[in-house]
């Protein structure tokens, strides 16, 4: 099974890992695609005016900006501890024991506008980089990725579960996946899209899936784990699911 999440725009700060290596990364295939972006994103950031624009940036953030022109040289982290924001409180993965941490090193991977697709284990700087951004010289993320990033998704054999928001999902489509998202649903019974909810209900499924003693490997499987952590979902068509928050 393979859970995508979406990345953050916020990120954990330092790291006690060695600088980037690209050839350290799992799927080595996007290496290409990765270093020309960290190039990129490197080099726009020598214009600080230039690269807050770019990034859709107030003043305020020129911190991200710094990030950003250090790429090639500050410390890393594992990719799960990088993310940090509500979907990743809920996935709390400092609290997993050792067995539940390998399974979702090996379980779960995230989409990143910077990287492509980054798992558990993958060693990451802080950046600043949304997936539904440009760069000068290279275009839109979207295009950039897209020609990429399909064919490694379309690669995986196993069960897909796609939890990314709607930018992510938007740099690759993944045929035959599991596609959830989460409602909440007012005394009157009428649902519609909350954010926080999205973010933390999906933190706690991937948790779940992660945890999991056995691998699902259907959606009924997904259904059932989901069912044992508390969360209530409904199967709205064949590939799709939705958590529903009342």
């Amino acid at each position: 099974m393979l859970v995508l999440l979406p990345p953050s725009e916020t990120k954990a700060a330092g790291g006690d890992g060695a600088p980037l290596s690209l050839a350290g990364l799992s799927h080595p295939e996007l290496n290409e695609t990765r270093r020309a972006l960290v190039d990129a994103l490197s080099t726009v950031a020598d214009d600080v005016p230039r690269s807050l624009e770019v990034l859709g940036l107030s003043e305020r953030q020129v911190d991200e900006v710094q990030r950003n022109a250090e790429l090639w040289t500050s410390p890393t982290a594992p990719a799960l501890e990088r993310y940090t924001g509500v979907l990743y409180d809920a996935l709390d993965v400092g609290s997993l024991e050792s067995a539940e941490r390998k399974q979702a090193d090996a379980r779960l991977a995230v989409a990143s506008a910077l990287f492509g697709l980054v798992r558990g284990t993958d060693s990451i700087p802080a950046y600043r980089l949304s997936g539904g951004g440009s760069l000068p010289e290279l275009g839109t993320l979207r295009g950039v990725w897209r020609p990429v990033l399909e064919p490694v998704l379309a690669s995986a054999d196993d069960l897909v579960v796609d939890l990314r928001s709607g930018a992510y999902a938007a740099l690759a489509k993944v045929g035959g996946a599991v596609e959830v998202r989460v409602l909440s649903e007012d005394a009157s019974g009428k649902r519609k899209v909350v954010s926080h909810h999205n973010k933390s209900h999906k933190g706690r499924l991937a948790r779940a899936l992660a945890c999991a003693p056995d691998e699902p490997a259907s959606i009924e499987d997904v259904l059932d784990v989901a069912s044992e952590a508390g969360l209530d979902v409904e199967r709205e068509a064949d590939r799709k699911l939705c958590v529903v928050v009342r």
